[in-house]
């Protein structure tokens, strides 16, 4: 059986309560997309590995990034960041704040070394959302970070999750069920949209690059 090792990398969306969790996993979309691989896949073993924390911003990636990514050596790294870099700038404006351009700095350093130092094909995921109301200031000022995620992408020639924009979408079109529980922190619904997301930007890639072995 093939295996390949896919590193999550992110802050509390991506965590999931890990560290209550026997796997390792937490209990949102990273252990949902690892129950789909298990449930559809028959001849190639995907290895799921949580590296998300809470509250962590793109500046505390770097401090454990080598130790969470590059050591782990990866065969797809998919990284999920930017909520807290912006809602620190709402909810604790004492703090040293990652601005868009430092924000977009960190992430061309990071992505830079994982090129340099390992051979893990890259997956950005799009921030979420900070409110469920569209307009909302975080909404609005996350848009600057989501277009950064864009341009890394492009540069490193990584695949794009759009989480941003599925639940805009969703917001759009259908608010009778909640997608967070604060704004921020994902219900189960919340969840199945960026594991869904996510595997539909996703999976064809992984067919691709390790033959198709959908059962």
């Amino acid at each position: 059986m093939i295996t390949k090792k896919i590193l999550f990398i992110g802050d509390s969306i991506t965590d999931g309560a890990r560290n209550e969790d026997s796997e390792g996993l937490g209990f949102g979309y990273v252990r949902m997309i690892r129950d789909y691989f298990i449930t559809n896949y028959e001849n190639i073993n995907y290895q799921i590995i949580n590296r998300g924390i809470s509250g962590n911003r793109i500046s505390d990636l770097a401090e454990r990034w080598d130790r969470d990514v590059i050591n782990l050596k990866p065969d797809y790294l998919s990284i999920s960041i930017g909520i807290n870099d912006v809602w620190r700038q709402l909810d604790r404006p004492e703090m040293e704040q990652i601005d868009p351009e430092k924000f977009e700095n960190y992430y061309d350093q990071l992505l830079s070394q994982v090129k340099r130092e390992t051979k893990a094909q890259i997956i950005l995921m799009e921030p979420t959302i900070i409110d469920e109301d569209t307009q909302s200031i975080g909404n609005r000022m996350l848009k600057k970070y989501v277009e950064i995620v864009h341009r890394i992408a492009d540069k490193f020639d990584a695949k794009i999750v759009m989480t941003h924009q599925a639940f805009l979408q969703y917001l759009g079109s259908n608010k009778e069920y909640k997608l967070t529980t604060d704004g921020v922190h994902m219900t189960s619904i919340g969840n199945t949209l960026m594991a869904n997301t996510w595997l539909n930007a996703v999976e064809q890639m992984l067919e691709k690059n390790e033959g198709k072995l959908i059962m």
